[in-house]
């Protein structure tokens, strides 16, 4: 028994990270990752003929100074330090995001505005009590006619439904203490470096740390690090059961690499970073009936990006821009020569990743990689930022399962998995985004794991990830705040149905 590895299942950030902490402190650790190339999950750094890109942009800042720490000792002389620029694209005209209150004034004109001013001040008066879905969340922060300008078109191009029908709970995480009064006050009154990181809010920081080739830099970096502590990360290994035998206290972990060949280890402790609705479906002995459907409720929202690569007409310097112009079916776009001038090899090219979001297996995921970089250039020339004679080359990239989808049911369907796991599988550990089914950051997924990595090794429950927050800061047990399930996650009400 005590001869056993930990085995980890997935080579994201999550997962990784718990490798990292585990190998330090001398326990055995394999990794199995499914991708035959890459490790680092969505976080990986994707190639093609010497270009580089990140599949859907990853910021290295955190207000955990443990995370920040680690991606120092991990990655000590390859971050750089990045200015924050994003700009959203409305009805033929760019805005600064944040918003810049003179900016906006100009674009939107003085009428658009005043009437944007007056929908604020009517929400603020009057708000909708108890928000039960994103319309009605962020026009309370915004006003109903600064919902519709900058946030209905992206987001329901991002999760592909009404904004309606979007849990309230969603906009809650990811707009966390941002509204039309903290947007005005920032762009008229910056935050200074020095203030507290962790009273600074995550969606007006202006500067952040990056790798030099991409966040799969630092993963990689990882990854050697484990290998070199002596313990393994397989690549092209599917997970495809895990089995727990009660009187042994052992687990079994099948998996498969890509020619079929299947391959059984044990495990004392097993930490998934797997989709959860996955992991419960290779559960054995089988979970209970209630379990099985409510992994199988579990709901993702997946998305492509294509990468087009230009002559460098200097007409684009952001991070990303995003895309909130209904014309067009691009969600947002990434200029990876911004996020580390070293993705792009040629500095007389750029290299532009326009990210559609989709279902896998719909019309889009489905759409040849010729159809779609012929769609991508047609766009990016109605959102004039390139013409298509610059285009010289392209690729796509399918990242499937990339978001968690928090619809009417999700918190209680995570919750009976949750239990489920608890009182049945002694020694399975749940982290990360998909393994927890919380859509959050990679420095959310690295606290988990290493919290998760240190109850391991103390063979005991010492923290409760699931009172990890989306800052990546650990709430203590019994300090959860009211209205949230045992799971740290807040109560979704029913989904609005629309007439």
């Amino acid at each position: 028994m005590e001869d056993l590895p930990v085995v980890v299942i997935g080579a994201g950030p999550g997962g990784l990270t718990a490798a990292y902490v585990l190998s330090k402190a001398g326990a055995k650790v394999t990794v199995l990752e499914a991708d035959p190339v890459y490790v680092g999950g969505i976080a990986r750094t994707a190639s093609y003929k010497g270009f580089h890109f990140d599949i859907g942009g990853h910021r290295f800042f955190s207000k955990s100074q443990e995370v920040e720490d680690l991606w120092t000792e991990i990655l000590p002389n390859d971050m750089l330090e990045r200015p924050r620029s994003s700009r959203i694209f409305y009805q033929g005209k760019f805005y600064s995001y944040p918003l810049k209150a003179v900016e906006a004034l100009l674009n939107l004109g003085v009428v658009e505005s005043t009437l944007c001013v007056a929908s604020y001040a009517r929400a603020r008066l009057s708000p909708v009590k108890n928000p039960r879905n994103l319309e009605d969340w962020v026009s309370n922060q915004f006003g109903k006619r600064l919902f519709r300008i900058f946030f209905k078109t992206y987001n329901e191009k991002v999760w592909g439904m009404s904004c309606k029908e979007i849990s309230a709970d969603w906009a809650a995480q990811r707009i966390k203490g941002l509204s039309l009064a903290s947007a005005i006050v920032n762009a008229l009154f910056p935050q200074k470096e020095s203030k507290d990181r962790g009273e600074v809010i995550k969606t007006l920081i202006d500067s952040f740390r990056y790798p030099r080739l991409g966040p799969g830099m630092m993963w990689e970096a990882c990854a050697d690090r484990v290998r070199e502590m002596g313990n393994r990360v397989w690549l092209g290994q599917k997970v495809t059961g895990c089995s727990y035998d009660a009187g042994r206290r052992v687990w079994s972990v099948t998996h498969v690499d890509g020619e079929g060949r299947a391959q059984t280890l044990q495990a004392k402790d097993v930490i998934s970073s797997a989709p959860m609705r996955e992991l419960v479906q290779g559960l054995s002995p089988a979970p209970s009936r209630e379990a099985q459907m409510a992994a199988q409720a579990l709901r993702y929202r997946d998305f492509l990006t294509v990468v087009l690569i230009l002559r460098d007409r200097g007409v684009v310097k952001d991070n990303w821009i995003y895309i909130h112009d209904p014309s067009v079916l691009v969600g947002r776009i990434q200029n990876f020569k911004s996020w580390s001038p070293e993705m792009v090899p040629d500095p007389a090219m750029a290299c532009y990743g326009l990210e559609y979001f989709c279902f896998e297996g719909d019309g889009l995921w489905t759409s040849s990689d010729e159809d779609l970089i012929a769609r991508a250039k047609r766009e990016i020339h109605t959102i004039g930022l390139a013409d298509p004679s610059d285009v010289v080359d392209g690729c796509v990239v399918r990242q499937p399962k990339a978001y968690p989808v928090y619809d009417d049911d999700y918190a209680r369907h995570v919750e009976t998995i949750r239990a489920e796991i608890e009182a049945h599988f002694p020694g399975l550990h749940l982290i990360g985004r998909n393994g927890m089914h919380k859509y959050n950051n990679q420095d959310h997924a690295m606290m988990t794991a290493m919290l998760c990595a240190k109850n391991v090794l103390a063979g005991k429950t010492l923290y409760d990830l699931w009172n990890v927050n989306q800052d990546a800061e650990y709430h203590e047990a019994g300090d959860r705040p009211s209205g949230q399930l045992a799971s740290g996650l807040r109560e979704v009400p029913k989904r609005v149905r629309v007439a």
